[in-house]
């Protein structure tokens, strides 16, 4: 009955739409007052759930991506882009997913890349010729790889709910995953912009691509410092953070110098807007995670999987088919902490490996950022380009059979997330 009240509860709050913070609060209240448990034992867990060194890094990955996002940085990884793949047919698509994978590696937010790049290159995209519809398909689907490519604070997040699975070997897993996605996804473009005879783009002489290349060096220089030094074992993933907000608030500041001190205090206010609810919503999924943990949630449903059949092919699909329907319902940051400690005994057990898992977890999620009805970087895109969310999820069928036929590969084919951190990490 307390699992029932649980579930049931939260489900009823997000029916009539309340804040996903909110939910997950107070149906761990109601449940703790039906289980005669401490209101005070609550509040310790949503203490809990944010009092982690691991998690100091998320403020400062956020506030380096709206740095950067506000700052010129945005507009010079799209013109480096510009320089390596703009010349082909469809071009500008290619341009915007490679945009995408620099700008991913930096904010490491889905949000913030559509934020950032969308709103230069989905007009551009139009002004050129592209469909509104095929602009803001290209935009959407290619920010999922900020989630996946580090610096990641949802691999930071879902690190904690893991209990400490190594960050470095997270942000190494998800470099090749990342990658492909972005070949992919520009192989998918290449042949909708033939079908569909979208333009070529311009050709850039030598000068002024080297002289693209050496404004963009500086900005891209950004992931570096972030993987280099966890990589390496310089700093930690938290330490990281820091230096890359810094090492942003420099280049934008003294040497792009398109970021004025009073932009500078908008940028503060909007990372603070979106920390206070990136925080609330692990506070409030930490104490909902308790109350599952106490009421035995996770070993039922381990339990209960495992003993509808022991095919390995068969759980991945079903938790993979899970992991989507619940993020075209729920944000992301309150499914890893709720899920991982659900579903990550289910699949160590059919001998995936836990990195495997979180990268595999991160794609699935992003998925959902972009699937209605709670997508929200599916929200932004739409909101940028003007144009209704059903036009655009009738449009989104090529892309999305691509994605899931990704997700199989990521899902049966370990080596592709597995590789790199074995090569660095445990060499």
């Amino acid at each position: 009955m307390g699992a029932l009240i649980l579930i049931g509860s939260l489900l009823l709050f997000l029916i009539i739409k309340l804040p996903i913070a909110f939910s997950l609060g107070l149906s761990s209240i109601i449940t703790a007052m039906y289980m005669n448990i401490p209101a005070i034992v609550i509040a310790q867990k949503m203490v809990e759930g944010v009092r982690s060194f691991s998690l100091l890094a998320i403020p400062f990955f956020i506030l380096a991506g709206e740095i950067m996002g506000q700052g010129g940085i945005s507009k010079r990884l799209i013109d480096f882009s510009n320089v390596i793949v703009g010349r082909v047919r469809g071009g500008l698509a290619m341009v915007n997913i490679l945009s995408s994978m620099f700008f991913g590696g930096i904010s490491g937010s889905s949000v913030a890349d559509t934020s950032s790049i969308g709103t230069i290159m989905i007009p551009m995209m139009e002004e050129k010729g592209y469909d509104k519809e095929f602009s803001v398909n290209v935009t959407i689907t290619s920010s999922t790889q900020g989630v996946i490519i580090p610096p990641s604070h949802n691999m930071i997040i879902y690190s904690v709910a893991a209990g400490g699975v190594s960050i470095g070997k997270l942000f190494l897993g998800g470099i090749i995953p990342g990658i492909l996605l972005g070949i992919t996804l520009m192989i998918l473009s290449y042949f909708l912009a033939i079908k569909k005879n979208y333009p070529q783009g311009d050709r850039i002489s030598l000068k002024d691509s080297l002289k693209i290349v050496k404004d963009s060096f500086l900005g891209l220089m950004t992931a570096i410092i972030i993987m280099g030094g966890v990589v390496l074992g310089i700093f930690t993933a938290t330490e990281s953070a820091a230096i890359a907000a810094i090492y942003a608030f420099i280049i934008t500041y003294f040497v792009y110098r398109e970021m004025s001190m009073k932009e500078f205090k908008q940028v503060l206010v909007n990372t603070l807007k979106t920390l206070a609810m990136v925080m609330s919503i692990i506070s409030t999924s930490s104490a909902f995670a308790y109350m599952m943990s106490y009421l035995k949630v996770p070993q039922t449903i381990t339990n209960y999987l495992l003993s509808i059949t022991d095919n390995k092919f068969f759980i991945l699909i079903l938790i993979n088919l899970i992991l989507l329907a619940l993020g075209m319902i729920m944000d992301m940051a309150p499914l890893i902490l709720i899920t991982t400690p659900i579903l990550l005994p289910v699949v160590t057990k059919v001998g995936m490996d836990p990195v495997q898992f979180g990268v595999v977890m991160m794609l699935n999620l992003g998925i959902g950022l972009i699937t209605p009805p709670v997508g929200s970087t599916l929200f932004v895109g739409c909101s940028i380009a003007g144009i209704s969310i059903e036009k655009i999820a009738k449009s989104l069928k090529p892309f999305y059979i691509m994605l899931f036929v990704y997700l199989l590969c990521l899902t049966f084919i370990p080596q592709l997330t597995l590789w790199l951190p074995n090569l660095v990490m445990n060499g």
